[in-house]
């Protein structure tokens, strides 16, 4: 099934209601890679995704973002693997990470969904951890707000400016792949 082609999935919520929440950074990461590289996003139909297809060092780039919400990304990112013949090896996930500070990005190769449900789905739908993760830290809630809500929330005008170095960080380590 697989050939050597790159398939990068930004995770997030559709519609404007979402757009620059914490839970969005994904979508936000697959932007940044996409515009660096000249690509644009496109309806994809068949697996209910927006699609760009850029070529980074001579390899085939899809990247995507998902039209579910975060929860049920897992249907998509198979759809997604299964119609461009991708192997998980060859798969990213873009999320957000709480149990990372704003600002921090980190790339790894299988592991855990630390209570991400969108990474929950996306190994239910895929049948294997082994698939790569590109975590962008997003910092804890403050006080006593719940998690859930905190996800939801968009960034503080002082993060905003955080947001721009964080896409670039995780656009960076995409390439390096």
């Amino acid at each position: 099934m697989s050939n050597d082609a790159l398939l990068v999935v930004g995770l997030g919520n559709p519609g404007p209601k979402y757009e620059r929440t914490r839970h969005n950074i994904g979508f936000e990461a697959a932007q940044e890679i996409t515009l660096r590289h000249g690509g644009k996003f496109a309806s994809h139909k068949r697996t209910n995704a927006d699609v760009a297809e850029i070529n980074i060092s001579g390899r085939k780039v899809i990247v995507a973002k998902p039209r579910t919400f975060m929860n049920l990304s897992g249907g998509v990112v198979k759809a997604l693997a299964n119609y461009f013949k991708v192997s998980p090896a060859n798969i990213v996930v873009i999320h957000d990470e709480l149990d990372m500070e704003l600002g921090e990005v980190r790339l790894r190769l299988g592991g855990g969904d630390h209570g991400h449900n969108g990474l929950r789905d996306t190994t239910k739908a895929l049948g294997t951890k082994d698939y790569h993760r590109l975590s962008c830290g997003i910092g804890r809630p403050p006080g006593r707000m719940a998690p859930a809500a905190y996800v939801l929330k968009p960034f503080a005008r002082k993060e905003l400016d955080e947001l721009p170095i964080i896409c670039a960080d995780a656009a960076d380590l995409i390439e390096e792949i």
